[in-house]
């Protein structure tokens, strides 16, 4: 069924407070389902259609496009609680927000085609950032008459079979990062390896591989300089770090009152206050916590917990998930740095 078809089921009832919605929906529905989520083969359908009936797939988009309007600090509050209840949910509905973003300040045509559908969730979207990633590219895109033809790979696309449409970067021979709109389809020009993962299986993570894939000009939402995306992406690895945030707190809240609780907020606020430069260790950090959060919560559980239908064995695999999850090479020598020094 369409998502377009399943949210006739669903009636919207966002509290006033969209915030507080989420940690209701990370309590009550998320969290309880996050065990029979792990052994799926993918989200189930009803968790990402409540989230699109609820306006969270349109995080920062305009109210008359039926999303919720909310400032950046208030999504990454957003992000924090549902990871708290399903990382695996959170994860795939996250990659979405980046498609909406490059509507929202793509050409008109791309607006009024896709904006409002985005961000209802009747379409919902993943990420191919092949091309645009630290490095060499392992995605060019080459112009072509109409539109571009894409080659090489992207690794990590998460929610295949889960998503209607990937927002793709590639590079080209002036080092530009060119971004588009392509199905996420399998065909001659494109294929989906799965990814075998210890964590967040669910997810359906693949590799893509394109070959002569051609994206038509009038679906390419910007052709910028790569030093110009990384600029950007330095402050993007925010919304990431939530995720490790979530992790952290639920942690907190199944083993009660620590000093781990203080640990979660001085991470939150770091992460918060963190320029570009100091991003990538305050997410490290954040990390890291998540790593001796579940850890601690393993110890606090007992031998119980590491059965395979218990919570504390699922968020240790997840805090190790998240150590590599989104990371740039300046996140991984923080991280080296942290986890190898001698205690003080």
């Amino acid at each position: 069924m369409r998502a377009a078809a399943r949210l006739r089921h669903h009636r919207r009832v966002t509290s006033p407070d969209p915030f507080e919605r989420a940690r209701q929906i990370a309590d009550d529905v998320l969290f309880p389902a996050a065990m029979a989520v792990e052994g799926a083969d993918r989200v189930p359908a009803g968790q990402l259609d409540l989230l699109a009936a609820e306006g969270f797939y349109g995080l920062a988009c305009p109210a008359a496009c039926g999303g919720l309007d909310v400032d950046f600090p208030a999504a990454c509050s957003i992000i924090e609680a549902l990871a708290s209840g399903c990382l695996t949910t959170t994860f795939v509905w996250l990659q979405h927000h980046g498609a909406v973003r490059a509507v929202l300040a793509g050409p008109a045509g791309l607006r009024e085609e896709w904006l409002a559908p985005l961000c209802t969730g009747t379409r919902r979207a993943g990420i191919a950032l092949g091309g645009a990633l630290p490095g060499p590219p392992a995605l060019r895109a080459r112009s072509v008459p109409g539109g571009y033809l894409l080659d090489g790979i992207s690794p990590w696309v998460t929610g295949w079979g889960m998503i209607d449409v990937l927002h793709v970067a590639a590079r080209d021979d002036q080092d530009n990062i060119v971004t588009a709109l392509t199905p996420a389809e399998a065909g001659p020009t494109l294929a989906a390896e799965p990814l075998r993962m210890v964590a967040v299986m669910a997810s359906s993570t693949v590799e893509l591989r394109l070959h002569s894939h051609f994206v038509p000009a009038g679906q390419v939402t910007a052709v910028s300089p790569h030093r110009d995306w990384l600029a950007r992406d330095a402050m993007g690895l925010r919304t990431n770090g939530s995720l490790a945030l979530g992790v952290i707190a639920r942690c907190c809240a199944l083993i009660g009152p620590s000093p781990l609780d203080g640990e979660l907020a001085a991470r939150r606020a770091a992460l918060d206050a963190a320029s570009p430069e100091q991003m990538p260790a305050a997410r490290a950090a954040a990390a890291a916590l998540a790593v001796r959060a579940a850890a601690a919560l393993t110890a606090v559980t007992g031998s119980r917990a590491i059965l395979a239908d218990e919570h504390p064995q699922r968020l240790a695999r997840e805090a190790l998930f998240l150590l590599v999850f989104a990371s740039r090479p300046a996140i991984r020598e923080s991280l080296a740095g942290r986890l190898t020094a001698a205690p003080a």
